[in-house]
């Protein structure tokens, strides 16, 4: 099985694909001027390690034109700068010993005042072909920019995240839309990294119901599907990560 650590390269398989382009937010490599620029574009950005997993080191900076400054914060801490070159100095503290990008940012939509984003789960099945066999949200910790179950985050079905947003038959026509989304990106990073078995597809919800394409893993954490009323859902995708050695055998 194939592993690709790289946002960046990830983020660039995708681009190539004129129908995934609409769902990949603006991306680029962090630099002073990529993120002045974006900054400027936006309005909010975040701000990722290129080889991070379960959200650490993941900044949200805003600019705040009524006040004539900025704000980032990282993990629980926000903290305001008065100029740019001041909020540019102080993320060097994050950003000089590790790769970064900047990406446009999302206003996600929120269920009970929290963030929340959907996890989708794609897979190889047994006849070799991209499949998505799981769909869940994530709810975001109350103090925390991020979503991931390590950072606090609560698992909770899709269905009940999208009802205050969306009717019952539109929540299954969206959810066939994410289905198709999961298994073209599989497909498409299959073309620079043939090897790839299952990947962890994280999705923001926009206000405007649009989704986007946050980042892609190649090592995601199936068992969290294990939270949901459907044990079917999670069978499927322990049946499929057996075949190809992904759970080597683990327990139910």
């Amino acid at each position: 099985m194939q592993r690709v650590r790289s946002k960046w390269s990830k983020t660039k398989i995708l681009m190539k694909n004129e129908h995934l382009l609409p769902y990949v937010p603006h991306t680029k490599r962090y630099s002073r001027s990529s993120l002045s620029s974006m900054l400027e574009q936006y309005g909010m950005v975040y701000v990722k390690p290129i080889s991070g997993t379960h959200g650490k080191g993941v900044i949200r900076v805003e600019y705040l034109p009524e006040k004539s400054s900025c704000r980032y914060q990282i993990n629980n801490t926000i903290k305001s700068c008065s100029t740019f070159n001041d909020l540019h100095q102080a993320l060097l503290a994050y950003t000089h010993k590790k790769k970064y990008i900047v990406q446009k940012g999302i206003y996600l939509l929120k269920h009970h005042k929290r963030r929340f984003d959907i996890r989708v789960m794609v897979q190889k099945n047994l006849r070799n072909k991209w499949e998505t066999t799981g769909i869940i949200g994530r709810l975001s910790h109350p103090e925390r920019i991020v979503t991931n179950y390590h950072n606090g985050g609560t698992m909770i079905s899709f269905e009940k995240l999208l009802s205050e947003h969306l009717s019952p038959a539109t929540i299954a026509g969206y959810k066939s839309d994410l289905r198709r989304l999961g298994a073209e990106i599989g497909r498409q990073l299959s073309t620079a990294y043939p090897r790839l078995k299952e990947l962890g597809i994280d999705v923001a919800i926009d206000k405007k119901l649009h989704p986007w394409v946050l980042e892609v893993n190649t090592k995601p954490h199936p068992y969290v599907f294990r939270m949901l009323k459907d044990k079917s859902v999670y069978q499927k995708i322990r049946r499929y990560s057996l075949a190809y050695g992904g759970m080597k055998g683990k327990s139910k």
